[in-house]
């Protein structure tokens, strides 16, 4: 017996790191010291052009998204979802992204499929100045079913220590400003898959009038990065607290960065929610506090700012290109929570 026969094909395993090796150089910034390849990645810290940095970092994953990718055999855009996630959740707290690494499971090594995961991590990455230094392919036969795999990121950012977003300086009349989603992102996706696909009965080609496309190119929708048009804010000092709207909506995710005492006051005629979220709604007969905890539903990023700074903020986000922003609501005195008003 070999390897191969046991289901690890180690030349298939070659012929993807020689793949990703050219994706990742092309995501290489001053400050990497190392080539793919290495048992560890180095990175100077001097690249992040801070004098006092604290180190950011996060790992996450995509979720059952990737059950799409393996339905319509589109697996380009997973690696960009996975970054984007991974630098929304180190730029609330005021982090620049240095570098990134990713990890990549499944049952039998694909170097195509592989290649097409690289490649939209790679490109997230270049578009957020991120460089990919290293990572992992693992090929675990019996572990995962045919043509299925699970990915994961790990990320480290840097911030000037005085310029750490923590929202230890929100208070009672502090604005909440959201910044649109770009679809569901990465999350809600095990409930969205049972309503489209068990409950409607529809097939991922299925085009669906009311949401302007297909089940797959609403659903694969790439999870954006806010990092272009928040970066302004940060360097103008116009930040107090920033909330990514990830798993657990609004309701669970903007109480994460409020001080005690105080109260996210959330208007829900503020912003128009998404016409895919309504959809499920609809067609599920979901709840709308479900749906408000399950689902970003058309907000993906909270800004905190001081009252008198409201129309800078929004002046700067649409000279950055963001030109839905909305004023969501204030903060109020209470407890550390959200309240829905009409």
């Amino acid at each position: 017996m070999d390897y191969r026969q046991s289901g690890v094909d180690i030349d298939a395993g070659n012929e993807t790191v020689r793949r990703i090796k050219s994706l990742a150089r092309g995501t290489f910034t001053p400050g990497v010291l190392s080539e793919i390849g290495s048992f560890g990645g180095l990175f100077s810290l001097q690249a992040a052009g801070v004098s006092d940095p604290v180190l950011v970092s996060s790992a996450d994953g995509v979720g059952t998204k990737l059950k799409l990718a393996f339905m319509t055999g589109r697996h380009d855009t997973i690696g960009a979802d996975l970054v984007n996630h991974c630098v929304n959740d180190i730029l609330v707290q005021g982090a620049t992204p240095l570098f990134f690494l990713d990890y990549l499971a499944t049952g039998r090594l694909s170097p195509d499929v592989a290649e097409q995961i690289v490649t939209g991590i790679a490109r997230a990455c270049r578009e957020n100045g991120c460089a990919l230094i290293g990572g992992e392919t693992a090929e675990m036969p019996g572990f995962y079913a045919d043509g299925e795999y699970d990915i994961a990121g790990f990320i480290v950012g840097a911030v000037e220590r005085t310029k750490l977003i923590d929202g230890k300086t929100i208070v009672p009349g502090d604005v909440l400003i959201g910044l649109p989603s770009s679809g569901l992102h990465t999350n809600g996706y095990s409930l969205a898959r049972k309503v489209f696909f068990e409950k409607c009965g529809l097939a991922a080609d299925a085009h669906v009038p009311a949401l302007g496309g297909t089940v797959a190119d609403v659903l694969l929708a790439t999870h954006r990065s806010y990092l272009p048009v928040v970066k302004p804010l940060l360097e103008a000092g116009l930040v107090k607290g920033m909330a990514h709207i990830t798993g657990g909506g609004i309701t669970e995710n903007l109480p994460r960065v409020l001080p005690a005492g105080c109260t996210a006051e959330v208007s829900r005629g503020a912003w128009r929610v998404p016409a895919v979220f309504s959809f499920i709604a609809e067609q599920g007969g979901i709840a709308d506090d479900e749906m408000l905890r399950a689902f970003n539903m058309g907000i993906g990023l909270v800004v905190v700012c001081a009252a008198e700074q409201r129309s800078r903020v929004l002046a700067s986000l649409e000279e950055a290109g963001e030109r839905e922003a909305v004023v969501l609501g204030q903060i109020a005195p209470g407890a550390a929570e959200v309240r829905y008003v009409r």
